[in-house]
């Protein structure tokens, strides 16, 4: 199998990140000729595309569009290489695996099976039933991570957690008693804002809330020109944890601006009404709040979350397990300055190392959780 297609079905795939949750990210690339492996070979892309907006087309019917008339009776003699199991099913739009028997394509090339129980390995047999060759686990690795939130969802029945925050050289988070200081720069905060647009959640905690006075929006990451131009930013849905509902209600987090979900453990006789917040009682004597904050999200699709409370919230997800990814700004910024007797210190890191990089003055460093946790 050749590689390098499946390498640009990946890379078209990545291009629908932060607009078609809860679908998977998917693309298709389609060649005609021969593979990579025998003489003389050179095969010739005829058609591409990748799901680009939730509700839109599929990559696969992206791809079969892209094709030239010119090139269309070329398809039966022709491979496809698509990132992810073709769907079997109706959903918004048509089955795609239907799509590719009707244009008698002669084989179809997969990264990984669709863990999705409305495809679940459906989407090949169909193929395999109408005579199509189908192979699968190519760059099923790099398949995976790329699909991380949507196979986290189905798998594992909970949100991708992402766990973020800035510190300082010297190891702090806030300042005395959790007052906030600046640490990160300025291309590191519009960083910030690109992956809230990415992501479908973002969480704080209390003490974040009511100290910070966050909006938790996307800003800082302008509307991009071109083909995916919406008109508007994706903002991510809000979530506070707020056990006893004492946070005052003008907090921007309350403005009604974006969805916001508030999770609490003090039993109401009423249901508060704000425009666009809503909120998810957690009874005590069942069990951990993060069990049943993990539980709802996965009932509500959330597929991935953004953790950017302060070191008690982080510390929380840690100790329970509960995390995929940690990215950890360090500033060369000291706090110093007599401020330390009270001020917050940063978690500990933990994971393996992915990745270090400078980001404008900063230091950005990406760990992952080990399997089994």
């Amino acid at each position: 199998m050749n590689e390098r297609f499946m390498l640009r079905a990946l890379e078209l795939a990545s291009l629908g990140r932060g607009h078609v949750s809860p679908n998977p990210m998917v693309g298709c690339v389609i060649i005609h000729g021969p593979e990579s492996d025998e003489p003389n070979a050179e095969p010739r892309i005829i058609g591409e595309g990748w799901h680009q907006r939730y509700g839109d087309w599929h990559a696969e019917v992206n791809a079969i569009r892209s094709v030239r008339p010119e090139d269309a009776h070329l398809l039966t003699e022709s491979t496809v290489y698509v990132t992810l199991e073709p769907c079997s099913h109706w959903g918004k739009t048509p089955p795609c695996a239907d799509l590719l028997i009707e244009n008698r394509v002669k084989r179809v090339i997969c990264c990984n099976d669709d863990p999705n129980p409305l495809v679940a390995g459906q989407g090949f047999a169909k193929l395999r039933a109408a005579g199509i060759t189908v192979g699968t686990g190519v760059m099923a690795e790099q398949g995976r991570d790329l699909n991380a939130r949507f196979f986290t969802f189905f798998e594992r029945k909970r949100p991708y957690i992402i766990l973020k925050w800035a510190e300082t050289a010297d190891g702090f988070i806030a300042g005395e008693q959790g007052t906030p200081v600046k640490i990160s720069g300025e291309l590191a905060h519009r960083l910030v804002h690109r992956w809230r647009s990415e992501e479908d959640a973002i969480m704080v905690g209390t003490n974040t809330a009511r100290l910070d006075n966050p909006r938790l929006n996307t800003r800082l990451w302008p509307i991009q020109a071109g083909p995916l131009q919406t008109g508007f930013n994706k903002n991510p849905t809000r979530i506070v944890i707020d056990n006893q509902l004492s946070l005052d209600q003008t907090l921007n987090l309350f403005d009604g601006s974006q969805p916001t979900i508030v999770y609490h453990q003090r039993p109401l006789s009423f249901v508060p009404e704000r425009h666009n917040v809503s909120y998810s009682f957690a009874p005590q004597d069942a069990g951990p709040l993060l069990v049943h904050l993990m539980q709802d999200l996965h009932q509500r699709r959330i597929q991935s979350v953004l953790v950017e409370g302060g070191t008690t919230l982080l510390k929380s997800f840690m100790e329970a397990g509960l995390w995929d990814e940690m990215r950890v700004f360090r500033s060369p910024t000291m706090l110093g300055g007599g401020r330390l007797a009270d001020a917050i210190k940063a978690p500990a890191v933990r994971g393996n190392l992915i990745s270090r990089e400078k980001v404008g003055e900063d230091e950005l460093t990406i760990y992952k959780n080990s399997p089994g946790n």
